[in-house]
């Protein structure tokens, strides 16, 4: 950044980029009520990545975050004072996810495994690489649950000739490898909501966002629409990819055309337009209330109205 510092600002309907007196305007984006004041800085964290993704909010108020398609691909640490720290490089960890215990856990994708990994990011144990009736073709995005179970998405190789099935599925803490749903076409991002009685997943296909009731034991049942994504340009995929839910039940998903937010009734509240395109965030610094965005080749945060989950992660 040659010492020039980016801010980016929600102001008035517009986005400012204020760099070398430089104002690019986006009018879709504004403050959202309850979520995000309007000009509210949106802040350049570092960039010079390949692809960040993975992002999970540490109790210190610090994140993990990975970079997919660097070569090699590696995890990262944000510490509580904002310096990131290089991890171990993985065979394209994507999604991270910790549980109640503080344990960290990552989907791997090329290593076709979900994980379990210490505070450095090197892979401790395999939790589940599938079964032989469902072995694992590119495990995406992960969330653990109050029980310990790990829901967590299979959307393949994203390659539009596939035609293998594509899946969200349920680890149970009785190390059990159960289906929720094949019939989501591109299953990618997922949440739960506080009261752990609602899982949420979103479709990188379409922009239809779906939400299944979670029984006692972790299996989940009523497979129905939540909310549909707003404003994807016709002809285009939506490109839905990480989620985030703040204490309010609200829910935030990443698109091509920035963060869009849904009321808990699945009523769509607004959109959070982003320097480049987002593909994961999390909630994470003091009180919760910094909204950390994983986009392309930087990683962005805004300070938020809402906050996040009082629970591990996200």
């Amino acid at each position: 950044m040659s010492g020039q510092i980016r801010r980016f600002v929600l102001l008035g309907g517009a986005m400012l980029l204020l760099l070398a007196g430089v104002q690019a305007e986006d009018p879709k984006t504004a403050g959202i009520a309850g979520v995000v004041a309007a000009g509210t800085p949106i802040e350049l964290v570092q960039e010079g990545f390949t692809f960040t993704e993975g992002t999970v909010g540490t109790p210190d108020g610090g994140l993990f975050f990975t970079d997919t398609q660097a070569k090699p691909t590696r995890m990262f640490r944000l510490d509580p004072r904002g310096a990131v720290h290089p991890l171990h490089q993985t065979q394209g960890m994507n999604g991270l996810a910790i549980n109640a215990a503080g344990d960290l856990f990552g989907a791997e994708m090329y290593g076709k495994r979900i994980v379990r990994l210490d505070r450095d990011g090197q892979v401790t144990a395999t939790i589940t690489a599938g079964t032989p009736e469902h072995a694992l073709v590119q495990p995406n995005d992960l969330i653990v649950d109050s029980r310990g179970g790990i829901y967590f998405t299979d959307p393949g190789t994203f390659d539009p000739k596939s035609t293998a099935p594509t899946y969200v599925f349920y680890f149970s803490r009785e190390k059990t490898l159960q289906v929720v749903t094949d019939q989501i076409a591109l299953p990618n991002g997922l949440t739960i909501t506080p009261n752990g009685r609602t899982l949420v997943v979103d479709d990188t296909g379409s922009d239809t966002i779906t939400a299944f009731d979670i029984r006692p034991n972790g299996t989940t049942s009523h497979q129905r629409v939540f909310a549909h994504l707003t404003g994807i340009p016709a002809g285009q995929n939506s490109g839905a990819d990480g989620m985030a839910i703040d204490s309010d039940s609200r829910v935030y998903v990443t698109s091509r055309t920035g963060v869009q937010v849904f009321a808990s009734s699945g009523a769509y509240l607004g959109t959070i337009v982003l320097p480049r395109v987002p593909a994961n965030l999390a909630f994470s610094g003091p009180g919760k209330r910094f909204l950390y965005a994983a986009a392309r080749q930087g990683l962005y945060r805004i300070r938020t109205l809402s906050k996040g989950v009082a629970r591990p992660g996200k």
